[in-house]
């Protein structure tokens, strides 16, 4: 069975018409004779989008049961029964009710495509799993129901449904997405202008990259060389100089010419891994094209001009930026050069630019030999092989075995040239071929003892063992010192390879990559010394090992690691070659203290923030809301002390009442903000014990209306362990803030039951309730979510209920109540089994 499509509705925020749309295309479809239904479609209230719904065939929704409340969600077994060719499956990240099917309703998804049903669903860009910690940088808040990036990539169809802000913010002004006493909030808070400019942004570059990868699937899979010039691709092609600054910033200022260019800059080395490019600058240009908003590729290639073309062509570019040749003028006769070659292959749907620079027509210079160091000894025995060799050799050959024949003799001779070659190089072996040549002509051409040759076929045979020699030794000779620089380019490799690993895992321990140094390369101790201008005295930063240096002059090896940093290495001094690498973990060094120094002001920098933010709403706090009962009760005594009126009994009693009252709301005041001045400066000390939660939850509702709770709590539940006193202020706060929302009428439900190894108590109100998005603020202390009146409270009910909550090891958080409303969750652990001979603590004692 072939596997059904999905199609998919991907939009940019809530409210945009993803839904709309969907149902729009199910009624088209429809028309032109599909056999389409709904499988789940949730239309919100919205008026608009439950008229779509007419005319089309739903199947019946299952119903499951979760602590004590019925919840509907998409029968999967249904659809695949009814096996329609099109399912409409709405809010595809949406995570279904334990005991359903699946965890996810993009699992049911899935089956349905695997049963050969065709699927047209929604999502919103926030859910994208991969995009949830930009989205909350962004709004403030984490989304909990996220869908894996990969289930949207494999959709056949992705359809952006998209809409400007201001339009936006307009439909939920209107009443179109959101109830009128939830749209002030909304606007404020998440569907603020900027919040809704930057999700559309993200929604468009996300598309784009999609867009993009179908282009080049298409491509390739229709075998398309041509350039497709569906946008600005600008390739600049680098060779270590230092003109590649030049070509850079010509390229990404060409690139800012056309809407969505893009710059890639390639360097291209041959597949020997030998190459003269400073290391050095070609890392300064990498940095330069990513901070420009480029790409740095490597590319192996031993035709240069074809790798690049190759490369072009391969990312769909439309120009290449070349500078023009550094070689002299006498150079162009073995060849035309890089930038003419490309620009004759290039063809008429590739444009190159050949940009002069200040180092045009001065010449490439000389590689640097970077040749490993062989050792005096190897360089010692190749010398003994290659001059003390051919002599043993000779005596041998005209003592113990005479009259081998001259090609003999000849290939005995050569094998000694190659051994010098291999233990010492060049040299060594240059000095056997000549000695060799010459024993050869003294002792075995005729006439022997002279250097005269009789034989003119022992001339040619002499002067083709020097050659032979000479170039077996050169051979070998390279071959030998690329395998040691192959072996140290490897071993470098693997220490950057570390260093990039160390700086991709965001890993901040000094010790760690100065002990990771002392390894490397073999020293007795490292310290990363640092100092605040250049006439300060040195401070040590970090070390390890034995006696680390106290300032640069004292190391063996110190290697600078910024402006006012030096790594300081004591023990042995290191080869020149050295230095490249421990310049690398130097520059690394010097990030992590930054970052390290950076972290500490950050984490200064927001506590005082937090610090001032609570200052500001205190005294916002003490300016009003406490003035509101200091006034009432002012005023109940001034009316109560005057000598004009006549009060009756039942006068005095109310204004005694509503000075008690306003005592009591001080009360209230006060203790809630010391209890979160405790809170913030961590002095909450609980003192856990096993508690019975009947014994405990009574108490809490002293502060509310008898009439307005309705209490089931079990006397069956198990113990729980923690703190009585902090668990009565906790179930206290959330319960009086429940009251205080409800409709007049309503009760609110306190319930509790025991799951696992917790114990949960719900306090569930019928209230306006509070959106997803603002549920985690309103336990920030001073907030207070929707229009509240200033007088009931300073907004740190619940911000002190959750502090005492996680104090004493549980949790407190918010949920929906089905039908409307908000329900608290205030989850603590079971107690476990009673050891013999524990205490029980008073109240008091708390």
């Amino acid at each position: 069975m072939a596997r059904g499509k999905l199609r998919i509705y991907l939009g940019a925020a809530p409210g945009v018409g993803k839904t709309y749309a969907m149902l729009s295309e199910a009624h088209r479809r429809i028309e032109r004779g599909t056999d389409c239904v709904v499988a789940f479609v949730e239309h919100h209230g919205r008026s608009r989008t439950e008229v779509m719904l007419h005319g089309l065939e739903q199947v019946p929704r299952q119903e499951i049961e979760y602590r004590d409340t019925v919840f509907t969600e998409m029968d999967v077994d249904a659809v695949l029964r009814r096996a329609p060719a099109v399912a409409l499956v709405d809010e595809l990240a949406h995570t279904n009710v334990p005991g359903s099917r699946n965890s996810k309703r993009w699992q049911d998804v899935e089956e349905l495509l695997a049963a050969g049903i065709d699927v047209v669903s929604t999502v919103n860009i926030q859910h994208l799993e991969s995009l949830g910690d930009v989205v909350e940088s962004i709004t403030g808040v984490r989304q909990r129901e996220t869908v894996p990036d990969e289930v949207v990539r494999r959709a056949d169809q992705i359809e952006l449904v998209d809409m400007s802000p201001e339009a936006l913010r307009r439909r939920m002004a209107h009443g179109n997405i959101y109830k009128s006493d939830k749209v002030d909030a909304a606007l404020s808070n998440y569907f603020r202008p900027g919040n809704l400019t930057a999700l559309r942004e993200l929604a468009l570059l996300w598309v784009a990259d999609r867009v993009d990868e179908y282009l080049n699937k298409y491509r390739s899979e229709h075998r398309v060389s041509a350039i497709w010039g569906s946008r600005e691709r600008i390739v600049v092609g680098l060779t270590g100089g230092p003109e590649g600054h030049t070509l850079i910033r010509r390229a990404a200022r060409l690139a800012e010419k056309g809407a969505g260019g893009e710059v890639l800059a390639v360097y291209i080395s041959r597949s020997d891994g030998l190459t003269a490019a400073s290391p050095k600058e070609l890392a300064v240009q990498r940095t330069l094209v990513e901070d420009l908003g480029g790409t740095f590729h490597h590319v192996v290639g031993d035709d240069i001009p074809a790798a690049l073309l190759e490369f072009a062509r391969g990312v769909n570019a439309t120009q290449i930026v070349l500078g023009v040749s550094r070689r002299r003028s006498w150079q162009y006769v073995f060849g035309p050069g890089v930038g003419a070659t490309v620009a004759r292959d290039s063809g008429p749907d590739l444009d190159v630019h050949l940009i002069t620079h200040g180092e045009a027509g001065k010449g490439r210079g000389l590689p640097v030999a970077r040749g490993a160091r062989l050792g005096q000894s190897r360089v010692l025995a190749g010398w003994l092989a290659g001059v003390l060799g051919p002599v043993l050799l000779t005596r041998l050959l005209t003592g113990v075995l005479p009259d081998v024949g001259l090609a003999n003799d000849m290939l005995l001779f050569l094998s000694l040239t190659v051994a010098a070659a291999l233990v010492g190089g060049l040299l060594p072996a240059l000095a056997s071929a000549v000695v060799g040549s010459t024993l050869l002509n003294w002792y075995f051409t005729t006439p022997v003892h002279t250097l005269t040759i009789a034989d003119p076929k022992n001339i040619v045979a002499i002067v083709i063992f020097v050659g032979v020699a000479v170039a077996v030794a050169s051979v070998v000779d390279v071959a030998a010192r690329r395998t040691d620089q192959a072996a140290r380019l490897r071993a470098e490799s693997e220490i950057l390879f570390f260093l990039a690993g160390h700086v991709l895992r965001g890993e901040t321990s000094l010790d760690a990559l100065l002990e990771r140094v002392r390894e490397t390369f073999g020293m007795e101790s490292v310290a990363l010394l640092e100092r605040e201008s250049d006439v300060a005295p040195w401070t040590c930063a970090g070390s390890v090992g034995p006696r680390p240096c106290a300032v640069p002059d004292e190391a063996d090896v110190d290697v600078p690691a910024g402006d006012h940093m030096a790594l300081a290495l004591s023990g042995r001094v290191l080869p020149a070659e050295d230095r490249r690498v421990l310049a690398a973990f130097a520059a690394q060094a010097a990030v992590v203290v930054d970052r390290r120094r950076l972290q500490q002001e950050a984490d200064q920098a927001k506590e005082l923030a937090e610090g001032n933010r609570i200052r500001t709403a205190l005294l916002a706090a003490v300016s009003h809301d406490l003035r509101t009962p200091l006034a009432g009760i002012k005023a109940s005594v001034t009316s109560l002390r005057a000598d004009d009126v006549e009060w009756s009994e039942e006068d005095q009693a109310e204004l005694l009442e509503a000075i008690e009252d306003g005592a009591d709301r001080l009360d209230h005041l006060v203790g809630n903000l010391l209890d979160m001045s405790r809170l913030q400066t961590g002095t909450v000390t609980p003192i856990i014990r096993e508690t019975d939660l009947d014994e405990v939850i009574p108490m809490a509702l002293g502060g509310v209306p008898e009439d307005s709770v309705d209490l089931d709590v079990p006397e069956t539940l198990p113990m729980v362990d923690v703190d009585r006193g902090l668990l009565e202020r906790s179930v206290a706060n959330v319960v009086e803030n429940a009251v205080k929302y409800s409709p007049p009428g309503e009760r609110v439900l306190v319930s509790a039951s025991a799951i696992a190894d917790r114990v949960e108590v719900r306090v569930v109100d019928r209230g306006p309730g509070v959106p997803d998005e603002a549920k985690p603020r309103i336990f920030e202390p001073f907030q207070r979510y929707g229009d509240a009146p200033r007088g009931n409270g300073v907004g740190l009910g619940l911000a002190v209920a959750r502090g005492f909550a996680e104090a004493i090891g549980g949790s407190l958080h918010a949920e929906d109540t089905p039908g409307g409303g908000l329900t608290m969750v205030l989850a603590v652990r079971t107690a476990p089994q009673r050891r013999a001979g524990q205490p029980d603590l008073s109240p008091a004692t708390t």
